[in-house]
C-alpha cells in the first residue's frame, strides 16, 4: 500500500465520522473500520466511471449494512460522482442527497436501496443472476459486451437475517462466481459483542453452501483484500465469501465499542481521531497531494466507460440485430403496442380459475416479451408461473427464463428487486397469497424504489378450501393495498387477468400483486380493457341514478353479478362495479371515479371474501360489507363460502338492507 493510499483511506474514514457528528445523528462505527475494504473495491479492483456512473456493464457495488451510509457518500465524494461537501454536511437532512440510508434513484451510485439488513445480500444475488442471463442471451466470441461482477460489503447483523441465509444458499446452488461478498467481521451489533447471539462459524457455513472462501486478519491490509478479491475472481463456478476482521470505530476513543456503532463519536472524540490517524484538524478537509491522487483515478477509471462505448459499436456493427434486441431490453418494460392485440384479450368461454388464466397469459407475453426472467418459490405447478419452452435458468443453463428460488419467499422478492435494478429484464415470482407475508419487506422495498416487479399471488382467499385457516388469506389484500405505490390486482376472469398482466410489465414504475384463485370462475362478456382503470361499471342500472351500487373484485364479482338479476326480479335498480385495483382506481382522475361511485348513492354493499379493512371509503357510513374479519377453516371451497355468508342471497339481503 502506497501513501497517498493510506491518506485517501484515513480522509474517507474522517469525512464520515465528521458527517455523522455534524448531523448529530449515524453510524461512524463501520466507516471507521470498513473503508479500508470500500476503499480496495473502490480503487483497485471494481470496474466503474465516476463520469457515467450508470453505465450498463459497471460493476455493482452493494452496502449491505445500508446504515453506514456516511462511508458511502464520502465514497461518492473522492471519487468524482457528484456529491459535494456541502452535501455531506447536509447528511439525514429533509431535501438532501444524503439520507439515512441509501435510497435508489436519489442519489447517483446508488445501485439498490438497502435499509433492512441482510437485503443486500440477496440484492447482490439478483444482480449476480440478472448479469449471467444477460450475458448467456447477448454475448459472442471476442464481443462479451456483458462482463461484470457484483460486490457486496456486509456486517454481522446482515448475516443474522433469513434472507441472507436464503439467498447465500441459492448462489451456492447456481455457481454464480461473479458475486463477491466482502464480510465486515467486527463483532459488534447495538446491543453489544456478537458472542450474545451470533457465534457460529461463518465460513464454515458458506462452504456448506458452495461457496469458495478466504479469510483476512487485518481489516486495514489493503495488499490482503486487494489479491482476496483478485482469487474470488479466479473462481468463476462459486460465489466467493471475504471474512475481513475489522475494528469497528477504528482509530476513534470508542474503537471496538459498541457506542461506535450508532451514534456520533463526540467532538473531542473526533479531535482525537484525527490526531491518531495523523490528519489535520481542519473539518471537512481533504489534502490537495489526495484531490490529485483520486483525479489520477478517477481519469483512469472514467476509460471503464469509453471502452465499453467501443464495444459496443464494434458489436452493433458485427451483429446489428442482437444490438437493437440489447437496446430494446434495455428499457425496462414492455411495449403495450406489441402486447394489446385483439388476440391478447381472447378467452374460452368456459369457468375458469384466475391462476390459469394468469399462466395462459404469461405464455402469451412471454412469446411477445423476450426478457421475462421469473419463476416460483417451489411452487409453479400450483402457481402456473412456468414459461413453456423457454428453460430453467440453472448452473448449467445461464439461458434459460424460468427461476427455481426454492422455498425462499423473502429472498424471491429481494433477488425479483436487483433484477428489477439491475437493468435488462422484466422479473417476476410466484408463491401461495398467504405467503405474501415472507415476502413483505421486499415488496415494500419494491414500491418504494419504484421498481416494476411482479408477484402472481395465487389461491387468494378461503377457496384455498381443505388446506385450512394457515394457508387461507384474510388480510393480506388489505396489507398490499396498504403499502404506497404497490398496485393491488384482484381479478374476476380471464381478460381482468390480462389487464393486470399488461400494467404489471408495461407500467415501468409499479410493482404489481395479482392475487389469483384457485376455484374456477365464469367469463364475463362485459368485461375487458376497462380493468385497468382500477374500478368500472360491469352492470349498470336503468335509472340514471341506481337504487344500489354492489362493489365486488375477483371471485366474489361473480355473487354481485347474480345479485343484480334478483333485486332486479324485486323492483330494486342496482349498479355492479367491478374493482380488480382499488390502487388504480385512486389514480383516476376525480371525474372518473364520480362517475363509477356517484357520491349521490349512498346505498353500497363491498363483497370481498377478505377483510373488511379498507373498504369503509368505498361504502361510506351507510353501506355495508360482505367480507371476513376472522380466519377460515378447513372444509371444501364451497363449504366454507356458504359458511361464511358468501351466497347471492346474503348479497340480496344487504342490498335491500341498506335502502
Amino acid at each position: 500500500m502506497n501513501q497517498l493510499d493510506q491518506k485517501a483511506i484515513n480522509t474517507l474514514r474522517v469525512l464520515s465520522a465528521e458527517t455523522v457528528q455534524k448531523a448529530k445523528s449515524g453510524h461512524p462505527g463501520l466507516p471507521l473500520g470498513a473503508a479500508p475494504i470500500a476503499y480496495t473495491i473502490w480503487a483497485k479492483a471494481m470496474k466503474h466511471s465516476p463520469k457515467n456512473p450508470n453505465f450498463v456493464d459497471r460493476d455493482r457495488f452493494i452496502l449491505s449494512a445500508g446504515h453506514g451510509s456516511a462511508m458511502l457518500y464520502t465514497m461518492f465524494h473522492l471519487f468524482g460522482y457528484g456529491l459535494t461537501m456541502d452535501d455531506l454536511k447536509s447528511f439525514r437532512q429533509a431535501g438532501s442527497l444524503t439520507p439515512g440510508h441509501p435510497e435508489y434513484g436519489h442519489t447517483t451510485g446508488v445501485e439498490i436501496t438497502t435499509g433492512p439488513l441482510g437485503q443486500g445480500i440477496a440484492n447482490g444475488v439478483g444482480m449476480a443472476m440478472a448479469e449471467a442471463h444477460l450475458a448467456a442471451k447477448f454475448n459472442r466470441p471476442g464481443h462479451e459486451i456483458v462482463d461484470h461482477y457484483t460486490y457486496v460489503l456486509c456486517g454481522d447483523g446482515c448475516l443474522m437475517e433469513g434472507v441472507a441465509a436464503e439467498a447465500a444458499s441459492l448462489a451456492g446452488t447456481l455457481g454464480l462466481g461473479k458475486l463477491i461478498l466482502l464480510y465486515d467481521s467486527n463483532s459488534i451489533t447495538i446491543e453489544g459483542n456478537t458472542d450474545i447471539a451470533f457465534t457460529e462459524d461463518v465460513v464454515a457455513r458458506f462452504d456448506s453452501y458452495g461457496w469458495h472462501t478466504q479469510s483476512i486478519e487485518d481489516g486495514n491490509d489493503i495488499d490482503a483484500i486487494e489479491n482476496a478479491i483478485n482469487a474470488a475472481k479466479a473462481v468463476s463456478d462459486k460465489p466467493s465469501l471475504i471474512k475481513i476482521t475489522t475494528v469497528i470505530g477504528y482509530g476513534s476513543p470508542k474503537a471496538g465499542s459498541a457506542s461506535s456503532h450508532g451514534e456520533p463519536l463526540g467532538d473531542e472524540n473526533i479531535k482525537i481521531l484525527k490526531e491518531n490517524l495523523g490528519m489535520p484538524e481542519d473539518a471537512f478537509f481533504v489534502a490537495d497531494d489526495v484531490k490529485a491522487y483520486m483525479d489520477d483515478l478517477i481519469a483512469n477509471l472514467n476509460k471503464n466507460a469509453d471502452n465499453w462505448d467501443a464495444a459496443f459499436a464494434a458489436y452493433q456493427s458485427a451483429y446489428p440485430e442482437l444490438a437493437a434486441e440489447w437496446t430494446e431490453w434495455m428499457k425496462g418494460s414492455a411495449d403495450a403496442s406489441k402486447i394489446d392485440t385483439p388476440d391478447f384479450w381472447q378467452f374460452e368461454d368456459k369457468p375458469a380459475a384466475t391462476r390459469a388464466t394468469s399462466g395462459t397469459v404469461l405464455n402469451r407475453l412471454a412469446e411477445i416479451v423476450p426478457n421475462l426472467f421469473g419463476g416460483s418459490a417451489d411452487l409453479a405447478p400450483s402457481n402456473k408461473s412456468d414459461m413453456k419452452g423457454k428453460g430453467d435458468f440453472s448452473k448449467d443453463d445461464r439461458a434459460g427464463q424460468n427461476l427455481h428460488f426454492g422455498v425462499r419467499e423473502h429472498a424471491m422478492g429481494a433477488i425479483m428487486n436487483a433484477v428489477a435494478a439491475h437493468g435488462g429484464l422484466i422479473p417476476y415470482g410466484a408463491t401461495f397469497f398467504v405467503f405474501s407475508d415472507y415476502v413483505k419487506p421486499s415488496m415494500r422495498l419494491a414500491a418504494l424504489m419504484g421498481l416494476p416487479t411482479t408477484y402472481i399471488f395465487t389461491h387468494d382467499s378461503i377457496g384455498v378450501g381443505e388446506d385450512g385457516p394457515t394457508h387461507q388469506p384474510i388480510e393480506q389484500l388489505s396489507a398490499m393495498r396498504a403499502i404506497p405505490g404497490f398496485v393491488d390486482f384482484r381479478p374476476a376472469d380471464g381478460k381482468e387477468t390480462a389487464a393486470g398482466w399488461l400494467y404489471a410489465v408495461t407500467n415501468g414504475s409499479h410493482p404489481v400483486g395479482l392475487a389469483l384463485t384457485r376455484q374456477n370462475l365464469p367469463q364475463y362478456a362485459e368485461t375487458g380493457r376497462e380493468a385497468l382503470r382500477g374500478a368500472y361499471v360491469l352492470l349498470d342500472s336503468k335509472k340514471e341514478t341506481p337504487d344500489v351500487i354492489l362493489i365486488a373484485s375477483g371471485s366474489e364479482v361473480e355473487l354481485v353479478y347474480k345479485a343484480h338479476a334478483e333485486l332486479a326480479a324485486q323492483g330494486v335498480d342496482a349498479r355492479v362495479v367491478s374493482m380488480p385495483s382499488m390502487t388504480l382506481f385512486e389514480m383516476q382522475d376525480a371525474a372518473y371515479k364520480e362517475s363509477v361511485l356517484p357520491c349521490a348513492v349512498r346505498a353500497r354493499v363491498a363483497v370481498e371474501a377478505g377483510s373488511s379493512f379498507g373498504w369503509d371509503k368505498y361504502v361510506g357510513l351507510d353501506g355495508k360489507t360482505l367480507t371476513i374479519d376472522s380466519f377460515g377453516a378447513s372444509a371444501p371451497a364451497g363449504t366454507l363460502f356458504e359458511k361464511f355468508g358468501f351466497t347471492v342471497q346474503n348479497v340480496v339481503d344487504l342490498a335491500k338492507s341498506v335502502l
